[in-house]
Parts: C-alpha cells; sequence; structure tokens
C-alpha cells in the first residue's frame, strides 16, 4: 500500500457489532396495550460498539477504520454515510447480501433502565478473516466490541489475530455483550491470554464468572491471562486490575440523560489515552470523562466531548482512585 494512501497511517480498527438505533428521548411511562405515549423526540442513530467506538475516537480526534457488516439496505446506507461523514474509514465495512442490518429499538422511560428490542441481521456474518485486510497495515490498535455474541468470530481464529498484532507491536483491546445466561468462558478463555485491556462491565462479568463482586471477577480475568482488567460498574465506577495497579474508581459529576453508548465510549477514551502513551490512571481519567459525556445526551453522539473539552472537564473535576489492598 502506498504510504500517500490516506487509510495507510489509520491507528485504530474498531471491529464487531453495528447497528442502526432508533431511540426515544425519555417518556413518563411504558405504554400500556394499545395506548400512545408522546416523546419530546424520536431519534434514528448509529449504535453498536464497534461503530460507537469508532465515531467517539473521530469526536476526539483519532482516525479508526471500521471492520463489520451491514445490509443492502437504507439503515446499510445510513451507518456507512454517518461512518464516513464523521471520518472513519469505511474501506473495512462489508455488505452482506444475505441479511438485513441490525437494528435496535431503545426505549428510554424516566427513572428506569433502557428497555431494548433488537434484530442482529449482518453482524451474525463476521469472521476473523474480515479483519486481515485492516491488519495487514499494522494498526497501532486493535478493538473489538461486542465479542460473545458474534456467531461467526470463531474464539481461536480471533486469538490468533490477536497473538499477531501483538507481536507486531500492537495493542489488542476487547469488550463483550452478554445477553443472557450462558456458557460464554469456552469462547473467551482462548482470547483472553492474548488480550492488553479487557473492559466488561460488572453485570456482562456476572454472567460470564457467576460471581458478582467487580473486585473478584477482575482478579479472575487478570488470572486467565488478561494483561488489563476494568470492570466499568456505571453509576458505581469502576474497577481495575493489573500487574501494575489495583483500584476502585469513582465517577465524574454529570447529569444523567441516557446511557446508551455510554461503555463504549469509555472504551473509546481509554483507546485514546493508549494511543498518547497515557499511564494507566490517566488512560482511566479519560476513558471516565468521555464515557460521562456520553450520557449527557440521548444518543451515542450528541453529547460527547472533544479531546480539548474532555482534558478541560478532567483539569476541573478530580476522580477518586482507591486502592485495593486485599
Amino acid at each position: 500500500m502506498s504510504s500517500t494512501d490516506p487509510t495507510s497511517n489509520v491507528p485504530v480498527v474498531c471491529a464487531g457489532v453495528l447497528v442502526a438505533d432508533h431511540l426515544c428521548t425519555p417518556i413518563d411511562h411504558l405504554p400500556a396495550a394499545g395506548e400512545l405515549v408522546m416523546a419530546a423526540d424520536l431519534v434514528l442513530n448509529i449504535g453498536g460498539c464497534a461503530s460507537n467506538a469508532a465515531m467517539v475516537l473521530a469526536k476526539l480526534g483519532v482516525r479508526a477504520s471500521i471492520c463489520g457488516r451491514v445490509g443492502n439496505d437504507v439503515f446499510g446506507r445510513f451507518v456507512a454515510d454517518t461512518l464516513a461523514q464523521a471520518g472513519v474509514d469505511v474501506t473495512g465495512l462489508a455488505l452482506d447480501p444475505n441479511r438485513a442490518t441490525s437494528q435496535t429499538l431503545i426505549v428510554n422511560v424516566k427513572g428506569q433502565d433502557r428497555r431494548f428490542i433488537h434484530s442482529f441481521g449482518a453482524n451474525a456474518g463476521l469472521t476473523a478473516t474480515d479483519l486481515d485486510p485492516l491488519l495487514a497495515r499494522n494498526p497501532r490498535v486493535v478493538y473489538v466490541g461486542g465479542y460473545l455474541i458474534l456467531p461467526g468470530l470463531n474464539a481461536l481464529a480471533l486469538a490468533d489475530r490477536f497473538r499477531t498484532i501483538r507481536a507486531n507491536g500492537g495493542i489488542t483491546v476487547l469488550d463483550v455483550c452478554t445477553p443472557g445466561p450462558a456458557d460464554y468462558l469456552e469462547h473467551l478463555r482462548p482470547i483472553l491470554s492474548e488480550t492488553d485491556v479487557f473492559l466488561p462491565n460488572t453485570d456482562e462479568a456476572a454472567l460470564i464468572l457467576g460471581e458478582t463482586d467487580p473486585v473478584r471477577q477482575a482478579r479472575v480475568f487478570h488470572a486467565m491471562g488478561a494483561r488489563r482488567v476494568v470492570i466499568t460498574c456505571g453509576s458505581k465506577g469502576a474497577v481495575v486490575i493489573s500487574d501494575g495497579l489495583k483500584a476502585r474508581l469513582g465517577t465524574y459529576p454529570i447529569e444523567f440523560v441516557d446511557g446508551t453508548g455510554g461503555g463504549d465510549a469509555f472504551d473509546a477514551g481509554y483507546i485514546a489515552g493508549l494511543l498518547d502513551g497515557l499511564d494507566e490512571v490517566a488512560c482511566l481519567k479519560l476513558a471516565s470523562a468521555v464515557g460521562a459525556s456520553c450520557v449527557r445526551a440521548v444518543g451515542t453522539t450528541a453529547g460527547l466531548f472533544t479531546r480539548p473539552e474532555a482534558d478541560a472537564f478532567i483539569a476541573r473535576h478530580p476522580l477518586s482512585i482507591e486502592p485495593i489492598r486485599s
């Protein structure tokens, strides 16, 4: 590939779930059968772990390449156009001729957690070989989001790609989705030993391990081979376990509106910190600030900080970091 090719210096690959999200602004209550409830707005937004992370990175001034699949339909075109307009490289975005674009209906009710209705669509066709053309460019960071719900993404094949990435000096970052109880460990064990940063939330970790304490969750995943483990806990902050840091993190003060995409924004903030060579604590502060900015507005992108805004926010607000001693 020519050094003048604009895709040759894209430092991050974001692979995994791509979705077109349909959201409502928070409503007073969930409709009863046959009832019409008014929302202030209905929003069509890009969603999915990989696309969310790529969009957040773009907002932070970091170019990313997307690796995923959409259908040959209006929602696939919406996803592709939205990514491209944000500056994301879409040369790794494939059209699935047999499946529709994945979509999620997200219902926000005031004072309650979100409700989701989802069609998986073209995401089912993603395989590890889809990564290969982008990996040939030797990206600095490869992020896989939505692992464990991607049936075509074989654990051993992905572990092999992660091993190659790390051998070439790259950093591997993994996040997961766990929609319900299942035997997830057999699909996770092969990949964790090749994972530099593992970023599940505590609910996902509980479904994987049958363990609800985030400190114990993080210790188990670290013992399984992940170099850094960050368990996000929503309004309760996060827990990090690595060889160099064992701590509980608090949260930044923010007005919560909609949690959609907050975890993906956290991941992208962490990746931006890695690219800048920040230490673990600074990566976590940036991740926490960017994640907090996401939940200020409906959807995955409307409330996001730019990088200068994130840095200024961090400078103004301390983040509690409590060492874990036992």
